[in-house]
């Protein structure tokens, strides 16, 4: 590893700060009152339909994102997300209307899609001897912005702030970030002008029944964190009777969840093959889902809230896309990005069918598709020896 990059890597790491802020922030229960009293609404939860916004925004840039990173190079993917999440910030912090708020978080979600397949790679590049450990630091670094997201607010309370000058912070940080990227040295990288366009990948791609599969966990297992991230505040206000006013410590919950599952599943599939995770993690979160909805106290909200965090946020879809890999290397790079696609796509239906329900009844949802996603994941595991064996031959 060149010296020279590390300064690089920090840059693209601090970018992925901010993005555990903003992917976040339209889920904190304080920020959606304000946000639904500034745009006019009298419920919180059609301020989940722009968060699902984001999804949307994912689902219209990664197949052309990946192709760009690879063909231009990891820099202008890094500005042109830096530049989308500055109008995402600054137009959440001022929207006057729900319309104006859900461009911004379309745009949120095409900066996403655009760090994504530049960060990730880049990363890579830079700490080219350790590459789990590269990829695993932007999991980190997420992780950490969303456990100290009720820090963040209780100053803002505390300075009598407007809870919505924490986006507008953000829009200026990740601008300052953009800028730095522009002098920030980057890696050459073999084959840029190259790269194949994401049709063209999938037109040759063959798929089996199993890559289906595993597609579709990544529909299943984003649905489980995101529903939660994004519902699970106002089930603990408006269900079990947390005040308003603390119920941003389920956040922190869920975050030590995530960092702690980072540290013990990294040590964890040294020693386990990490597709039986795939079926481990979804019932421990169908466990813990069912016990929130029928014992309704704060105390659970708050175990549950850790427990998600670790089962369903710490890495279950970072498992299904290294086992996708795995097993199917002659599509790795299309199966990579159709299990993303998937993701964002839950992203965006399943929060917006949020939007409409009840916090109990987003609960009872994301108990039927967990139930689904184990079914899918105890299928992929019955297939697994056979498929490793075919995995094998085709290399």
């Amino acid at each position: 590893m060149n010296k020279k990059y590390l300064p690089s890597a920090l840059i693209l790491y601090l970018n992925y700060f901010i993005h555990g802020i903003g992917c976040s922030i339209l889920s904190q229960q304080v920020v959606k009152e304000l946000l639904a009293e500034q745009w006019g609404m009298s419920d919180v939860m059609g301020v989940t339909a722009v968060a699902a916004a984001l999804g949307l925004g994912r689902l219209i840039s990664l197949p052309f994102a990946g192709p760009l990173s690879d063909k231009f190079g990891r820099r202008v993917s890094v500005l042109i997300g830096c530049a989308s999440y500055v109008i995402f910030f600054v137009g959440i912090a001022f929207s006057p209307n729900m319309q104006i708020a859900y461009v911004a978080a379309v745009l949120g979600g095409i900066a996403n899609s655009f760090l994504d397949t530049a960060t990730y790679p880049a990363v890579a590049e830079i700490i080219y001897k350790y590459t789990g450990i590269a990829t695993m630091g932007i999991k980190l670094f997420i992780s950490v912005a969303q456990l100290l997201i009720p820090f963040f607010l209780g100053v803002c309370a505390g300075t009598s702030m407007s809870y919505l000058m924490l986006p507008f912070a953000c829009g200026i940080a990740i601008a300052v970030l953009g800028v730095l990227a522009i002098f920030a040295p980057m890696p050459k990288i073999a084959g840029v002008g190259k790269g194949e366009s994401f049709l063209n990948n999938l037109k040759s791609a063959h798929f089996s029944v199993e890559s289906v599969a595993l597609i579709l966990i990544g529909f299943t297992c984003t649905a489980t964190f995101q529903l939660w991230l994004n519902c699970a505040q106002t089930f603990g206000t408006e269900v079990a009777g947390i005040p308003a006013e603390s119920v941003s410590v389920m956040q922190t919950y869920y975050s030590a969840g995530s960092l702690v599952a980072l540290f013990v599943t990294s040590v964890l599939i040294t020693k386990f093959k990490q597709v039986r995770f795939l079926v481990i993690y979804p019932i421990v979160s169908l466990v813990m889902l069912a016990l929130v909805y029928m014992v309704k106290s704060p105390m659970i909200c708050y175990v549950g809230a850790f427990v998600i965090g670790y089962s369903a946020a710490g890495g279950v879809l970072q498992m299904a896309t290294a086992v996708a890999n795995d097993l199917f290397p002659k599509i790795k790079g299309t199966l990579t990005s159709l299990v993303m696609i998937a993701s964002s796509l839950c992203n965006y239906t399943i929060l917006t069918a949020a939007s409409n329900m009840s916090a109990s009844g987003v609960i009872v949802m994301n108990i039927v598709i967990t139930v689904i996603g184990i079914l899918l994941a105890v299928f992929v595991n019955a297939r697994y020896g056979v498929l490793l064996k075919n995995a094998d031959t085709s290399k």
